[in-house]
C-alpha cells in the first residue's frame, strides 16, 4: 500500500520564517521558525472561534472543527467554504440556518497547545458511540508506524515547535497532518476524510501529543478504536477510552510502550 496520500510539505516556505539566531557558541546562524496565525471560523453568519494554526488546508481544518464539536452533522450539506486571506477568516457556509448562541457561552479553554478551544456539550452522545472490535493492530505495526512517520521528512523536523497527527491504515500511514497545536492536526484529518469520503471507523491514530480528554473525545466521534502517542496521558483521558472501549497505546518510543485500555485488540507477533 503507497503510503502517505497527505504528508507535510517542509519546503512550503508560507508555513516557516528564517531567522538568525546566536548559537550556544556565540555564531550566528539561520534557523527556521514556524509560522502562527490567527484564523476566524464563522459557520454561515455566526462567529464561532479564532484558531491559531500554521495556515495549510485551512478547509479542512474549518469542516473538521465544526464536525468535531457537534455543529456540522453528517446530514448537513455543505455549500461552500470561503477563505479571505486578507482578513483571515474562514465562513463555512451549510442549507441549514445555525444557531449556536447557547452552545458558545459553555466555552472551554482545553489543556492543548496553542489554546484549543471546546465546548461544554462535546460529550453529548459520547456514551452511545460503538467502536468496532474486529480492528485490531500488530505490536510490529505498532513500531513501523512509529519509524515511518517520525523519520518523514516534516515541518517538526526542520521546526519543531510543532505537533504531528496520522491516520493508518494497519501499518501503513496514510494522512498525516501538522499543526501547532494536535487538536488541529487531527481536526485538520477529520476535515480531510469527511471532504474525501474515506471511512476511519477501522483505522489505527497515532499523535506526537499528549492523550489529554480532548484528544480521546475526537477520535471516539471518528470512530477510531485504536489511538496510539509517544507521549504521556491524563487521568481523565485514560477513563474516558476506557469508558469508550478505545484502545489507547502512549509513551510509544524506541521499543517500548504503555497500554492503558483495549488491550484486547493488540495481537503479539
Amino acid at each position: 500500500m503507497k503510503k502517505f496520500t497527505i504528508k507535510p510539505n517542509p519546503e512550503d516556505q508560507s508555513l516557516f520564517e528564517t531567522l538568525s539566531a546566536i548559537d550556544h557558541s556565540g555564531n550566528e546562524i539561520a534557523t527556521h521558525v514556524i509560522q502562527e496565525r490567527p484564523i476566524s471560523l464563522y459557520l454561515n453568519d455566526q462567529e464561532i472561534v479564532t484558531l491559531m494554526t500554521i495556515g495549510d488546508y485551512l478547509e479542512e481544518l474549518a469542516i473538521g472543527y465544526l464536525s468535531n464539536q457537534g455543529m456540522l452533522s453528517e446530514n448537513d450539506t455543505i455549500l461552500n467554504i470561503d477563505y479571505d486571506e486578507d482578513i483571515q477568516t474562514v465562513v463555512v457556509r451549510t442549507d441549514k440556518k445555525t444557531n449556536y448562541e447557547e452552545k458558545l457561552k459553555k466555552k472551554i479553554q482545553t489543556s492543548g497547545c496553542a489554546q484549543g478551544t471546546t465546548f461544554g456539550d462535546i460529550m453529548d452522545n459520547f456514551d452511545k458511540i460503538k467502536l468496532r472490535k474486529d480492528i485490531f493492530i500488530k505490536i510490529s505495526w505498532i513500531f513501523s508506524l512509529i519509524k515511518t512517520i517520525n523519520t518523514c521528512p516534516s515541518l517538526y523536523l526542520k521546526t519543531g515547535a510543532i505537533h504531528g497527527c496520522a491516520l493508518c491504515d494497519q501499518d501503513t500511514p496514510i494522512i498525516y497532518m501538522e499543526d501547532v497545536g494536535r487538536h488541529n492536526a487531527i481536526d485538520k484529518i477529520t476535515g480531510y476524510c469527511r471532504i474525501n469520503k474515506i471511512p476511519t471507523h477501522d483505522k489505527i491514530f497515532y499523535t506526537t501529543g499528549r492523550l489529554t480528554s480532548e484528544m480521546i473525545i475526537k477520535c471516539v466521534k471518528m470512530s477510531i478504536p485504536i489511538l496510539i502517542s509517544r507521549s504521556g496521558f491524563t487521568a481523565w483521558g485514560v477513563n474516558l477510552a476506557r469508558d469508550a472501549g478505545l484502545t489507547l497505546i502512549g509513551r510509544a518510543r524506541g521499543n517500548r510502550y504503555l497500554i492503558l485500555s483495549g488491550s484486547e485488540r493488540i495481537q503479539n507477533d
